[in-house]
């Protein structure tokens, strides 16, 4: 028996996946990916260099799988981080140049701004 009293059957386990993974794509693409969010990629390595970060996984206590998402997520959020940051930059930039406007000449010279009566 679940929690709460109610007895688990594998049809209403199945309802509640297939609506957590609608759940998931629909923010996939809220964010903007056109893809499905549980993509697999196949990957070209050499055995001895899949064999010694399995090792590290190991001491992570994490997969290679694991190893390799936490790595593109990092790469990803470092990227969109960078991104938002350009178009910060450049709407600050457009803001300067909008808002910009000619003082005249300078008549004046710092020391006679702290000049003392």
């Amino acid at each position: 028996m679940a929690a709460g009293g109610k007895k688990k059957t594998k049809a209403s386990v199945t309802r509640r996946l297939r609506r957590s993974r609608a759940t998931a794509l629909e923010v996939a693409r809220d964010k903007g990916f056109p893809y499905y969010v549980d993509m697999n990629v196949t990957l070209s390595l050499d055995d001895d260099l899949v064999k010694r970060v399995r090792k590290i996984a190991v001491g992570k206590d994490t997969t290679l799988t694991g190893l390799v998402r936490e790595y593109l997520e990092g790469l990803a959020a470092e990227d969109a981080a960078s991104g938002r940051k350009r178009r910060e930059r450049e709407a600050l930039e457009r803001s300067f140049q909008q808002h910009s406007f000619k003082m005249g000449k300078r008549t004046w010279k710092r020391a006679d701004l702290y000049a003392r009566s």
